[in-house]
């Protein structure tokens, strides 16, 4: 079982949400934490909240210039949690290009850019524990995810390839997809979202992930089954039941 205690984790995307909710139950199981987000003021906000002091580090995912400054005030970390995500309804039919590029850009690519400053340091400490947020929209397409789920399912892609590739040395890579989540980003949605889990049920999970070995968790886990399930459809029969009716 994995302990945090005087462990140095820096949890991108920290400000709200999952990400703050992780913020306090890191802290309280006694890691040091920095925090990032885009947004200063409410970094601050959640630093004041936390049971120990944790540092500030503004950061903008999609600015390489940010990121070396953020990468550079960090300084060496045991762990990188990347939960920094845009997200918008949309469906192929009513195509918006930048909030479609806006998501890719900071749900994937946002991600790799931190990962290509911070994976090759902890290589060469042969040190480290990496944790990225998938989805369960990123198992397969579904209706009014352009955007989000292709972002997610690279995301997923990507965490696969780094836990194969680094699985001989001592830098550890773990995968976590959630379902739908109370925050600001799902308040957008006007359809029901079953099983919606209030960010501190969601870091409860993502930190029991986080203190064991296994590579991989989606929850909640009743309704993980339903996406997993479906990657063992055929084309016609997934299409037939998560295709959008709108038409």
């Amino acid at each position: 079982m994995r302990s945090f205690r005087g462990k140095r984790y820096w949890l991108i995307g920290a400000s709200e949400g999952l990400g703050a909710a992780l913020a306090q139950s890191l802290s309280a199981r006694g890691a040091q934490l920095v925090i990032s987000a885009r947004s200063q003021d409410r970094l601050e906000t959640v630093a004041q909240s936390l049971p120990r002091a944790a540092i500030v580090v503004p950061i903008d995912v999609t600015n390489d210039a940010s990121i070396d400054s953020a990468v550079a005030a960090a300084g060496d970390v045991d762990g990188v949690v990347f939960l920094a995500a845009q997200y918008w309804p949309m469906s192929a039919t009513e195509w918006h290009h930048q909030k479609a590029v806006d998501m890719v850009e900071v749900n994937f690519v946002g991600c790799l850019r931190v990962l290509g400053k911070v994976v090759p340091r902890m290589i060469s400490r042969d040190a480290g524990h990496i944790v990225l947020c998938g989805s369960l929209a990123g198992f397969r397409g579904l209706p009014g995810a352009i955007g989000y789920g292709a972002s997610k399912a690279a995301l997923m892609s990507l965490a696969e390839t780094m836990h194969a590739d680094l699985a001989n040395t001592n830098v550890i890579v773990q995968l976590v997809n959630p379902g739908f989540i109370r925050t600001r980003l799902t308040e957008k949605n006007a359809f029901r979202m079953p099983f919606i889990m209030s960010p501190e049920a969601a870091a409860e999970s993502v930190l029991q992930h986080m203190r064991g070995d296994s590579f991989q968790r989606s929850f909640p886990r009743v309704f993980s089954w339903v996406f997993r399930g479906s990657q063992l459809m055929p084309d016609w029969l997934y299409f037939r039941f998560f295709s959008s009716r709108e038409n």
